[in-house]
């Protein structure tokens, strides 16, 4: 017989991140506001968490005082500050401030030969009006 699983604090735990690399710099990710986002909507990329980062008490002194997120394919995946979220939860928080980098907001990236044409929906022609 199988045991009842209670509320989890995440969505899910991945081991690595299923998104394409966004190169974005900590001066990068200090440019987007944070926003308020749910545990439970998050996806961690990391299975494994050093126990002395999540009860260091100046686990938040050196870089940026907020975890950061990527959401790809409609999905929150937290790159970032997992320490600064257990904590959250450990606290009975259930929402915290989080960058979020949308990924599905932004164009799609163009291959060096050129743009992939496939990708753009047929227009119908229009007459020139200058013909009309």
């Amino acid at each position: 017989m199988r045991a009842e699983v209670g509320p989890l604090i995440f969505k899910g735990v991945h081991n690595g991140r299923p998104y394409p690399d966004h190169g974005l710099s900590t001066r990068d990710w200090a440019m987007i506001p944070p926003r308020q986002v749910r545990l439970d909507t998050l996806t961690t990329t990391k299975r494994e968490l050093a126990l002395d980062a999540l009860l260091a008490d100046d686990s938040t002194f050196y870089g940026d005082l907020f975890p950061h997120a990527v959401q790809w394919h409609g999905e929150l995946y937290l790159e970032d500050g997992l320490h600064r979220a257990l904590r959250a939860a450990l606290q009975q928080r259930n929402v915290i401030h989080v960058r979020v980098l949308d990924l599905d907001a932004l164009p799609p990236v163009q291959s060096q030969n050129g743009p992939d044409t496939a990708a753009i929906p047929a227009q119908p022609s229009l007459p020139d009006p200058r013909r009309v």
